[in-house]
């Protein structure tokens, strides 16, 4: 039972949020100016929606096995964040599409992965132990994004605090799908692995995928691509890249007696809440929080 480790943060859906997102002068390539950098975290945007209703649906699937009301509780706590946050990359990938973005037609290819292939093919243990795997990805994130080196701060500001928000609830819902699992579907350690080897394919295969058909309808060449690519891959991989403080936060999911909650430190959580709590101004927000990690 994963009882012996309760939530640290309570599940808290901020709804009806303005992130500002329909203002005309947000840059077509608002990270940096980078082409690539911009489609990275917009093909993030355009893989949650779905990815967010098969992690409700997968966690549906074991509701009238939970007697618990606090777990109860949590499940529909965790539905409603990720129902809105559905909702803000909707409305965000309406830019995208605006822009020339065939959001339809990667929708509709993750859509089949995940609903076809997946939950057609596979036991709905297995898709909830790749929905825990994924939990896993996105709870994490805040590690990369709101650390002293301020990777974000070219960014503009208006993307950069709908990131900011997704990841602050990613940490507040990250055990609930796991308790499901390991406390309701009774997934085993191997099973749990799999999925987690599986996902740790599959989800960086996507983005990149999704990247690149991006670029490519922004009408860059194969060669261009290419270059942009490269250049980004040692931004992402170098030792004090994006993705270097992912790295010692990924791996104790492998240990046999994992639970999301022994990860206790959450960079930018505290200091979010507390610039929240003043105007619910997420946009605020996410600029006091990154003032008072890299003072």
């Amino acid at each position: 039972m994963t009882t012996k480790y309760p939530a640290l943060h309570p599940i808290v859906p901020r709804e009806r949020l303005d992130f500002n997102l329909d203002d005309k002068d947000i840059p077509k390539y608002w990270f940096e100016g980078d082409p690539f950098k911009t489609r990275l975290f917009d093909a993030m945007s355009i893989i949650f929606p779905p990815g967010e209703k098969f992690f409700m649906t997968c966690v549906r699937d074991f509701r009238d096995r939970i007697r618990d009301p606090q777990l109860l509780d949590e499940i529909k706590g965790f539905n409603r964040q990720e129902a809105q946050h559905s909702m803000v990359h909707n409305q965000y990938n309406e830019r995208l599409r605006q822009q020339g973005i065939d959001v339809d037609r990667l929708t509709k290819w993750l859509d089949d992965l995940l609903f076809v292939h997946y939950r057609g093919h596979r036991s709905r243990e297995y898709t909830l132990a790749i929905t825990c795997a994924l939990e896993h990805f996105t709870s994490i994130g805040a590690h990369t994004l709101f650390d002293k080196r301020d990777i974000m701060k070219k960014a503009d500001p208006r993307v950069r605090a709908m990131y900011a928000w997704h990841a602050i609830e990613e940490v507040e819902h990250k055990g609930v799908a796991y308790d499901v699992m390991i406390d309701h579907a009774k997934v085993g350690y191997f099973k749990r692995i799999g999925a987690m080897l599986h996902t740790s394919v599959m989800f960086p295969f996507t983005i990149h995928y999704f990247c690149h058909q991006m670029l490519k309808m922004d009408g860059f060449s194969w060669w261009e691509r290419r270059k942009m690519q490269m250049k980004g891959m040692w931004w992402l991989l170098k030792p004090s890249g994006l993705l270097a403080p992912l790295i010692k936060h990924y791996f104790p999911y492998y240990r046999v007696n994992f639970h999301p909650w022994q990860e206790t430190e959450q960079p930018g959580y505290e200091q979010w809440l507390a610039a929240f709590s003043v105007n619910r101004d997420p946009v605020e927000a996410s600029e006091l929080m990154r003032a008072a990690l890299v003072r």
